[in-house]
């Protein structure tokens, strides 16, 4: 029996297994995976997710807050996934306003349409559902689902992401033991609609409350490990602003992964992870049997937050105790050191079996350089922020769908420059156009005095450099053209600049946003739409049967179900 039978009688299986007993909605997303079976790549596996999103009570830092549930869990549960597997996820919004899941570092290739974000995707509207129809295509590693829309992200909704690699690809180290997802991030007691308000009305939010570690606050998480054996740690910082610094008492960490690439393994005591990166490190469980903390601190503030979870071993007689082990604090240059030590394994296989190294990004012609100056100002009164002094602000209808529909009026292509222009800070629907099949150089400059934090969906690029003071053409000559680490976030320190290459092999339209969350609601984001003049399902997919349509793409036809 060929695969594409095996596969087809699977789904039919599922089929028949679901409409036993279940509501309208859930035969509604087997009907939708039966339609796109003639998309998909028949030899790859399915995974099926039924996503409750509900609100609930939670109480984090010890307070009663409203937080976002899915499936009753804050944070929400592990997506599990292995390379190039379809996952269908039906998402349905029990809350009160419309609400949207976005895949951060999952690149959605060829099929920005189901990337979660509101200039791709209309909100799932409140008592409706959704189902996201995604690939793990091409990809491994580590990264995480998070609510896009309005100020979700400050009351959950997220969870972690966990791509493994088929059987057959070779990873350059041993199984470990067991696999912890570890999210990381800097929290506020304040309800989520309240720091929104205060958004609204054009004012800062305050320095947030506390830490959490996996939605604990001090003293709350809690792995259990066995003595001798070797862990992996899944680290992602999920929060709304902070860089964290994450260790482990008496035990070091070595780095094997960033993002979904493979990195030169490197021992560390202690990581700095921006707000919005993951890291995998593996730490091997060989002190004496007691307990130890395990700590995640504010960088680069004034008021240093901290909070602490327990690893616990499991013939422990003894608890934690002694001094909460110390991290560094404002200490730049101890991170950029740090930043630039973080390299690329070259002969370690990705997602595919040839070795990571292959692909030589640094003998490749630079077709564009784009040149992005972040800024924060006020417009007729109101705090804003802004990329090349354009401050995003959202159109009435998804920007991919008045693309596919051809509705005018709603962007512009080229509404903002690529590279700064010095004029004022003013508001439009940001759009940059880029050629398919581009090689660009893109250099963040961050002129204020905050470590700041930028992630490009549907895309992995290389940092190939990062420094302090303002970028030159010189400044290339400093460049990483071996080794530098591939990922979809990146820093940029105070007064620094960082460089990044990226091929532009992935059609769409791609947001570009801060990962300083109030800055990027208050407009320091804008969108990518890379463009190819050939219609054809090998550059970019179909518009989905199921899209969901709203604003002025509402009564139009996507395709026959």
């Amino acid at each position: 029996m060929s695969s594409h039978i095996v596969l087809k009688n699977h789904i039919q299986f599922h089929h028949e297994m679901v409409l036993k007993g279940s509501s309208l909605w859930q035969r509604f997303a087997v009907v939708l995976v039966l339609s796109v079976f003639a998309l998909v790549q028949s030899e790859d596996p399915y995974r099926f997710f039924n996503w409750n999103v509900t609100y609930g009570d939670i109480y984090p830092l010890g307070v009663r807050q409203q937080g976002i549930l899915i499936n009753g869990q804050f944070p929400g549960p592990d997506l599990y996934s292995v390379t190039n597997d379809n996952l269908i996820i039906n998402v349905y919004n029990n809350l009160d306003e419309p609400f949207l899941l976005s895949w951060n570092g999952m690149q959605q290739r060829r099929n920005s349409y189901e990337d979660g974000v509101y200039g791709t995707t209309c909100p799932i509207p409140p008592g409706k559902n959704f189902t996201y129809i995604l690939q793990a295509k091409d990809q491994i590693g580590t990264f995480y689902y998070f609510p896009s829309l309005a100020f979700h992200k400050a009351a959950g909704g997220f969870g972690g992401i966990r791509i493994l690699s088929r059987p057959r690809i070779p990873v350059p180290f041993p199984d470990p033991a067991s696999d912890f997802t570890v999210l990381i991030g800097d929290w506020f007691k304040t309800d989520h609609k309240k720091l929104q308000a205060k958004l609204d009305r054009g004012h800062k939010l305050p320095f947030p409350d506390g830490i959490l570690i996996n939605g604990h606050g001090p003293n709350g998480a809690f792995f259990t490990v066995e003595q001798g054996k070797t862990y992996r740690f899944r680290i992602s910082n999920v929060g709304l602003q902070n860089s964290l610094n994450f260790r482990i008492q008496g035990h070091k960490m070595k780095l094997v992964e960033v993002e979904g690439t493979h990195t030169v393994q490197t021992m560390y005591e202690s990581l700095d992870v921006h707000v919005g990166q993951s890291y995998s490190v593996l730490v091997t469980m060989d002190q004496s049997a007691q307990d130890f903390y395990i700590v995640a601190s504010t960088r680069f503030t004034d008021k240093i937050l901290s909070t602490t979870a327990t690893l616990h071993y499991s013939n422990s007689n003894k608890a934690v105790s002694g001094p909460i082990p110390g991290g560094p604090t404002d200490q730049i240059d101890w991170s950029l050191n740090q930043a630039r030590s973080i390299r690329t394994n070259l002969t370690a296989s990705g997602p595919r079996p040839n070795p990571q190294g292959s692909y030589h990004y640094g003998l490749i012609n630079i077709t564009r350089t784009i040149k992005l100056v972040s800024s924060a100002d006020q417009v007729k009164g109101k705090q804003r922020y802004a990329v090349n002094s354009v401050s995003f602000i959202p159109a009435d209808t998804p920007l991919k769908l008045a693309d596919y529909f051809k509705i005018g009026g709603v962007f512009r292509v080229e509404s903002i420059s690529d590279k700064p222009t010095g004029q004022n800070m003013y508001l439009d629907t940001s759009v940059m156009g880029a050629d398919f099949r581009a090689f660009v150089e893109i250099v963040f400059e961050n002129h204020e005095s905050i470590v700041q934090s930028w992630h490009i969906d549907g895309y992995a690029f290389w940092v190939v450099g990062m420094d302090g003071g303002l970028w030159t053409p010189d400044s290339r000559k400093e460049y990483n053209l071996r080794d530098a680490v591939s990922r979809s976030t990146t820093q940029v320190y105070p007064r620094s600049w960082t460089a990044i290459y990226m091929a532009l092999d992935n059609v769409g339209m791609w947001n570009v946003r801060t990962q300083f969350w109030a800055r990027q609601y208050l407009g320091q984001q804008f969108y990518l739409r890379v463009y190819s003049p050939v219609n054809s399902p090998r550059d970019e997919y179909p518009i989905p049967k199921n899209a969901l349509l709203c604003g002025r793409a509402q009564g139009k036809s996507t395709r026959p179900l």
